[in-house]
């Protein structure tokens, strides 16, 4: 910018700013001008009177004096002339005492003016604030009503979809009620004519017996048939003294103890170790027959295992999982095998010809606890999608699914009906379900995540392994933690970490981080034994991997381990 420019830019804000702060006072100014001419005007006029009067004396001084009357008119002229000089001194100093009070007035005004100006620049500022703020509600308001609409179709959905699976549901259950009562009518009708036929059969068998034998046949074949009826009374004495020792097991049994061959031992060294899988080893479960056990791991596959003779034989490998196998289960004849996979879906296999049987999908989650529900018809399933699934293998298809509203870990049913589900939870809480009813009641809140469930063999105790690192005995008859397990340096490893009951209800067992196996005894809460073996050693530095299942034998001698490093041990006591 050149030097006159600027000038000139200074002169042109200058004279702007001089007129919008003398606009308003315009007419005073020029007022203020008009007294000031008059006063420089009466001020000339004076000094003019001043010399005149002047010069007359000098005149008169001289000797040439006029006579008295010109004398006089001269000194009236005098007068006068004063007189009107006083007036005009005086409306002079009045002038300049309205001109004072102008300026005060002025000097007033323009504060005032600034003091307007300052207002109305912070009205601006807020109005702007305001109309910015109007904005962002008007905005915040839209996005509020448009959720508030998608929340009400969701509803609006929602309340459909529980409309329509309700009606299903009552149908369902009539159907279910009338398919119960056909299926007891058409058991009693099978008993009755059952027993009719075993009538008719001794009757027979009595009248042949009794008259026909000596009549047709020979000496020979009467002995043959009297073994037969020996064996026959031997095999029926057998079944009846099965069924008594069957009737005379009670919970108090199991409470106490069960005898010789089911006293659990406390395992105190290895009886084998070997590689179960490729990969990582998620779950382990014995057979209720023999020495067999099932292993699932994250290759995908179910293992066979049997240790009768003394060393690990491999029975037979379970395919078809598309993903690792979180859980597995036998049915109470041990003929069939039980898988839950991270695909969504679960799997039934036979153990005789290593067969899959059935494939259950409709699970939208990692499917992480599957247990048979009764007898080996029914699966009942706990996944991450946060339900729990009812399955009918008959008819190969889901019968009830019941919302958690939480991943399921684990879970157990409580007697061989099934009709009693206890699933243990992501959000710290052990749900109880009624094959009855479709929510839980009685729920346990415990201090973390549920990893695994397990149920002493009277169903009395619960044992629920637990992410802060104890284990939390429960007494199901009250609904409450009696007893907890925790020691230094014990950490669950994982969240799918499983815990079991021995069979004789005497020890807990569970495994740690660090590739412990840590066992208390129920009653006295204390350590029994630590088991270390799982991890290898390199460079004199042990190094041990979690431990994620652990499982007891039917009979209590063995106590099977599995670990994140593919290892399976078996341990066994001093007998």
């Amino acid at each position: 910018m050149e030097l006159g420019d600027w000038r000139q830019n200074i002169l042109s804000q200058l004279q702007k700013r001089n007129r919008e702060e003398t606009y308003c006072f315009q007419d005073l100014i020029t007022q203020h001008n008009k007294v000031f001419e008059n006063a420089n005007s009466l001020k000339h006029e004076n000094i003019q009177l001043s010399i005149q009067n002047e010069k007359l004396r000098v005149e008169g001084g001289g000797g040439n004096r006029s006579n008295s009357a010109t004398e006089l008119k001269l000194q009236e002229e005098v007068q006068q002339l004063k007189q009107k000089l006083f007036t005009q001194a005086e409306e002079l100093t009045e002038l300049h005492r309205k001109k004072s009070g102008n300026i005060q007035e002025i000097i007033d005004l323009n504060v005032k003016l600034q003091d307007r100006n300052k207002a109305a620049a912070d009205k601006e500022i807020q109005l702007a604030e305001a109309h910015s703020k109007i904005i962002s509600l008007e905005a915040e308001i839209g996005m509020l009503t448009q959720a508030n609409k998608q929340l009400q179709y969701l509803n609006d959905t929602l309340r459909d979809e529980h409309q329509a699976l309700q009606l299903a549901f009552s149908a369902l259950e009539d159907k279910l009620r009338k398919v119960q009562e056909e299926n007891r009518q058409l058991v009693e009708r099978l008993i009755k004519y059952k027993a009719k036929d075993a009538d008719r059969m001794n009757e027979e068998n009595d009248n042949f017996l009794n008259e026909g034998a000596s009549k047709h046949f020979s000496t020979s074949v009467l002995s043959t048939f009297g073994i037969f009826r020996k064996r026959y009374a031997k095999m029926q004495k057998d079944l009846e003294e099965a069924c008594r020792d069957t009737k005379g097991v009670s919970s108090d049994d199991l409470s106490e103890g069960y005898g010789p061959l089911s006293q659990s031992t406390l395992p105190s060294k290895v009886h084998l170790k070997f590689d179960a899988h490729e990969g990582e080893v998620n779950a382990i479960k014995w057979s209720p027959l023999d020495r067999i056990f099932a292993t699932g791991g994250a290759d995908r596959k179910v293992k066979l295992w049997d240790i009768s003779k003394g060393i690990q034989e491999c029975k037979g490998v379970l395919v078809g999982s598309n993903a690792g196998v979180m859980a597995v289960d036998f049915d109470a004849s041990g003929s069939l095998v039980l898988g839950a996979s991270n695909d969504y879906a679960t799997r039934v296999w036979t153990v005789v010809d290593q067969r899959l049987r059935h494939t259950l999908t409709g699970h939208s989650g990692k499917v992480m606890a599957a247990k048979f529900l009764g007898d080996a018809s029914k699966v009942v399933t706990g996944s991450h999608d946060r339900t729990l699934k009812v399955w009918d293998l008959k008819s190969r298809a889901c019968i009830e699914t019941k919302f958690a509203g939480s991943s399921c870990n684990d879970l157990v049913t409580v007697d061989s009906a099934g009709s009693t589900i206890i699933s243990g939870h992501y959000d710290k809480t052990i749900r109880f379900w009624d094959s009855r009813s479709e929510t839980s009641a009685n729920n346990i809140n415990l201090n973390g995540k549920i990893t695994s469930l397990d149920l002493s063999r009277d169903s009395k105790y619960l044992l629920a392994c637990v992410r802060d690192d104890t284990l939390e005995l429960i007494d199901l008859r009250m609904n409450q933690v009696v007893t907890t397990y925790n020691c230094d340096g014990f950490k669950v490893g994982c969240d799918w970490s499983r815990a079991t009951f021995s069979p004789d209800g005497q020890y807990v067992a569970v495994g740690s981080s660090d590739g412990s196996v840590y066992i208390w005894g129920v009653t006295n809460g204390k350590i029994e034994t630590i088991l270390k073996e799982h991890g290898s050693t390199s460079i004199g530095l042990f190094s041990r991997s979690a431990v994620t299942a652990t499982a007891w034998h039917p009979f209590g001698n063995f106590l099977a381990t599995v670990d994140r490093t593919k290892r399976s041990v078996i341990w066994t006591g001093d007998m």
